[in-house]
Parts: C-alpha cells; sequence; structure tokens
C-alpha cells in the first residue's frame, strides 16, 4: 500500500477572511464599519464597504495559511 502525500489544510479562518486576486494580490475587507455607524457619515461608510489590498508584509503569512490559492 502506497503512502498518502502529506498536504496542508486550509486556514478556514483565513479563507474566509481574505481574497486572492488573479494577479496575486490579497485582499481583505476594511474595519470600522461593524457598530458605531450612527456617528459616521454615508460616504465614509460606503468607502469602507470596498475591500482593501493588505499590506505587503502580511501577504507572505496569508498565502502560507491559502495552500491551494
Amino acid at each position: 500500500m502506497p503512502k498518502p502525500i502529506a498536504r496542508r489544510k486550509t486556514k478556514k479562518s483565513v479563507a474566509k477572511r481574505f481574497k486572492i486576486t488573479g494577479t496575486g494580490k490579497v485582499m481583505a475587507a476594511q474595519s470600522g464599519r461593524r457598530h458605531l455607524a450612527g456617528s459616521k457619515n454615508r460616504k465614509r461608510k460606503r468607502h469602507l464597504a470596498k475591500s482593501k489590498q493588505t499590506d505587503v508584509t502580511d501577504t507572505y503569512r496569508i498565502k502560507s495559511n491559502l495552500p491551494f490559492a
């Protein structure tokens, strides 16, 4: 019986929070929109709804937790 190949599992918490684009950038939702939104104006909340690119220093750690992305 052949030995199975060892593979890394995807960290599901990372998969839910981050998205890898076709060019390899790591995108994430911006913070500051969950609560206390009444004091923020509409334009600010609208711009917070868009995802942003994560910092380059974090990309290696995020991509290592997403082996199939």
